[in-house]
C-alpha cells in the first residue's frame, strides 16, 4: 500500500506525559496530537521546558527511564508499507521496543557527552548497533564505522574510531552521535537539537546529509529545535508548542509568513537575524514581542581600557602512540594567537569545531596549561601564578562551559550548586547566601521552585541557564562563554543576550564568547576573531568581519548560514566545503609565525602560512 495522507508514518494523539517530582506531579506533555508522513521533516519547536524533547522521548519510550510514564494518548508507528503494520508504541512490551530502538526509530540526543558511553571507543560505539540490528560481522560493522564518520565530515575518520569520547572536541563528538544515528538508515529520525554545538560550515553540511538521507531512503524526519534559521531551511510543517501544548501547527511558509499566534510571533520576533546590525558599532539587545522593550544603555566609565592580552599563546597535546605509548606526534590545537580583550567589551571566537576556539578559552583559565605566550589579567601574569595564587585568580575569570550536564553535579542540589563558590570564597554567610542565589535565579530567568531541584529534573536550557547564574557568583572581571547559548531556545537566548549585555554596561565584565552562531556573534560583539587550525585568520571590529570580510574562509562562514526564510532555502550545491586538514604534525614540525596584514584600522589578515 502506497503511503497517502491517511496512513502516515507516525501518528501521536493525545499524548500526556507525567512526573513524580519532589514537589508533586508534573505534567510534561499536556495534550499533543500531530502526524509525520513517509519522507517528511516535520519540526517541533517551542521554549526550553515546552514539552519538545518529552514528546520525542516518548515515542522510544525512553521518557520511561527518565522518570516519566505515558499517562495518556496513542503513538502510532507504522512499521511496514501498509496501515496494518501499524502498532501502538506506547503499549509495545521491551523486547520489541529493543528491536525498534536504533533500528527503525533512531535518535540524535541533544547532549552528545551524556549520550555517549565515556569507557568504549567511538568505533565500538559506532559498530554495535550495526552488529546488533544488522547482523554485521566485527570487520563490516567497523568499516560501516568509518564510511560514516566520513559522511559526517570528522577529520581523521581512522584515528577517531580509536578514540574516546573525552578525547573529541563538542562538536566532534555530535558528528559521532548524529553518524551513530544513521547507521541503520532508519524508517524515522529524531533529531534533538542536532546541530546545536556545530558551527555553521558543518551545520550546513550535516542539514544537507540528513535532507539527501530523507530524500534518498523516504525517511522521515522529526526535527526538535530552537533555531528558527534551521528550521525555515528543513521544515516541511512546524509545530509550536507552549508549556506542554501544541499552539500552532501549519506548513513552514505559513508559519514564517502569517504565524496567528501570540507566542509563534514571539519566538520570530526573538530570533537575531545575520546583517541587521548592519551599520552600528556596538551590541544591542533584541526586543521581543510581548516582552518589555530593553534599550541600549551606555557602556560603564572605565571600558576600553585593556583587560586581557593574549600574545603567542600556543597549545598542543601529545599524540601517543606503539607499545610503550610515546609520543609519535602532536595536535596543534592553539597556534600562536595573540589578541587584547578591552575591560566591558566582547571579543567573539568562531571557526569550525575542532579549529581550537574552546581550547584558547580554557588555556586562557589554565584549565589546560599552553606550552606557550603570554597572558595577562589586568597587572596580573598569569601564566606565572601557582596553584593558590591561581585558585585566587579564578574569582576574576570564570567559565560557562559548552556542556551543562556534565558541567553540574548530578547529586547537588541546584541551590547548593549555584552556593558553591560564594561559600567557597566566603563572599556571603548563612541567609545571605540563600538571598544571593535567590537574586541570581531571578537574573537568569528561572523560577525560585527550581532551587531545591536535581540537573536531571531540568530540560538542557534551563541547565545551561543554572550555569550562567553559577558563573556570575563571584561577579568576575572576566567570563569565557563557551556556546554559552547554544542549547537555549530563541526566546531565552534572546533575555540571556540582553542579560549578558545588560550586565556588561552596569558591571564592566568582559566577555570572550565562543560561538558557531553567527547572528548572535553580530549582536553581542565588540570585535570579533576567526580561527582556522589553531590560528586566528581574520580579526578586527565587529562592523568589519561582518561588512567587509577579507578571508576566503570567513566569506565561506558567513555564506554557510542559514537564513529564517523558508523562500530563500540554500541548495547543497550552493554550499563549498572542503576537506578539514588535519591538525596533527610530526614532531620535528616547526610552524610558522602568524603574521597579518592590517587591511583596514584594527583590522587585521592572515597571511598565507
Amino acid at each position: 500500500m502506497l503511503d497517502t495522507p491517511q496512513t502516515p508514518l507516525v501518528s501521536i494523539e493525545n499524548l500526556r506525559v507525567e512526573f513524580d517530582t519532589n514537589d508533586g506531579l508534573v505534567v510534561g506533555v499536556e495534550d499533543v496530537s500531530f502526524e509525520i508522513g513517509a519522507g517528511e521533516t516535520v519540526c517541533v519547536v517551542g521554549e526550553s521546558g515546552s514539552g519538545k524533547s518529552i514528546s520525542s522521548l516518548s515515542l522510544i519510550r525512553l521518557v520511561e527511564f527518565g522518570g516519566g510514564r505515558i499517562a495518556n494518548g496513542q503513538l502510532n508507528f507504522r512499521r511496514g508499507d501498509s496501515a496494518e503494520s501499524t502498532i501502538d508504541v506506547a503499549r509495545a512490551d521491551n523486547a520489541l521496543m529493543r528491536t525498534i530502538r536504533g533500528n527503525e526509530i533512531a535518535m540524535i540526543f541533544q547532549e552528545p557527552m551524556s549520550a555517549l558511553n565515556p569507557v568504549f571507543t567511538i568505533g565500538r560505539q559506532l559498530s554495535e548497533g550495526l552488529r546488533v540490528h544488522k547482523g554485521l560481522s566485527r570487520e563490516a560493522a567497523m568499516a560501516r564505522a568509518l564510511e560514516l564518520l566520513q559522511r559526517v565530515r570528522i577529520p581523521e575518520p581512522e584515528r577517531r574510531l580509536n578514540q574516546y569520547p573525552h578525547e573529541l572536541s563538542g562538536g566532534m563528538r555530535q558528528r559521532v552521535v548524529i553518524a551513530m544515528a544513521l547507521a541503520c538508515e532508519p524508517r524515522l529520525l529524531i533529531a534533538d537539537e542536532p546541530t546545536t554545538a556545530l558551527d555553521v560550515t558543518i551545520q550546513a553540511e550535516i542539514l544537507a546529509l540528513i535532507d539527501r538521507l530523507k530524500r534518498e531512503t523516504g525517511t522521515a524526519v522529526l526535527f526538535i529545535t530552537h533555531d528558527m534559521a534551521v528550521v525555515a531551511q528543513v521544515a516541511d510543517r512546524v509545530v509550536v508548542m507552549y508549556r506542554g501544548n501544541k499552539v500552532e501547527e501549519g506548513p513552514v511558509e505559513q508559519i514564517f509568513e502569517a504565524p496567528s499566534h501570540d507566542y509563534t510571533r514571539a519566538l520570530l520576533s526573538a530570533v537575531p537575524k545575520l546583517g541587521e546590525m548592519a551599520g552600528t558599532d556596538r551590541p544591542a539587545p533584541l526586543n521581543v514581542l510581548g516582552q518589555p522593550k530593553v534599550e541600549a544603555r551606555p557602556p560603564r566609565a572605565g571600558s576600553g581600557e585593556p583587560l586581557l592580552e593574549v600574545r603567542n599563546l600556543t597549545t598542543r597535546f601529545a599524540v601517543k602512540g606503539g607499545l610503550l605509548r610515546r609520543t609519535v606526534a602532536r595536535v596543534h590545537a592553539v597556534e600562536d594567537v595573540s589578541f587584547t580583550l578591552n575591560a566591558g567589551e566582547t571579543l567573539s571566537l568562531v571557526g569550525e569545531s575542532g579549529c581550537g576556539k574552546s581550547t584558547t578559552g580554557r588555556s586562557i583559565l589554565r584549565l589546560i596549561e599552553p606550552d606557550s605566550g603570554q597572558i595577562r589579567l589586568g597587572d596580573t601574569d598569569v601564566l606565572a601564578l601557582s596553584e593558590r595564587e591561581m585558585r585566587q585568580a579564578r574569582r576574576d575569570m570564570q567559565m560557562i562551559f559548552q556542556d551543562p550536564y556534565s558541567s553540574l553535579n548530578p547529586q547537588m542540589r541546584l541551590m547548593d550548586q549555584v552556593a558553591e563558590p560564594i561559600r567557597n570564597f566566603g563572599l556571603e554567610r548563612g541567609s545571605a547566601i540563600e538571598d544571593r542565589v535567590a537574586d541570581l535565579f531571578d537574573r537568569v530567568d528561572l523560577p525560585r521552585s527550581f532551587l531545591r531541584r536535581f540537573p536531571h529534573e531540568l530540560s538542557g536550557g534551563q541547565r545551561q541557564r543554572i550555569a550562567i547564574a553559577r558563573a556570575l557568583a563571584l561577579n568576575p572581571k572576566l567570563i569565557v562563554a563557551d556556546e554559552a547559548v547554544s542549547a537555549l531556545d530563541v526566546s531565552i537566548q534572546a533575555q540571556v543576550l540582553n542579560l549578558l549585555i545588560e550586565l556588561q554596561a552596569d558591571l564592566g565584565i568582559s566577555l570572550l564568547f565562543i560561538s558557531h552562531d553567527m547572528a548572535v556573534v553580530e549582536r553581542i560583539s565588540h570585535q570579533a576573531a576567526v580561527m582556522y587550525l589553531g590560528r586566528i585568520v581574520e580579526i578586527g571590529p565587529r562592523r568589519a568581519i561582518f561588512e567587509d570580510p577579507r578571508h576566503p574562509y570567513t566569506r565561506d562562514l558567513l555564506s554557510a548560514v542559514p537564513i529564517a526564510d523558508p523562500r530563500r532555502r540554500k541548495r547543497e550545491s550552493e554550499l563549498n566545503f572542503k576537506p578539514i586538514p588535519s591538525p596533527v604534525f610530526p614532531l620535528d614540525y616547526q610552524p610558522a609565525p602568524s603574521t597579518y596584514d592590517e587591511v583596514t584600522p584594527g583590522h587585521f589578515v592572515l597571511r598565507d602560512v
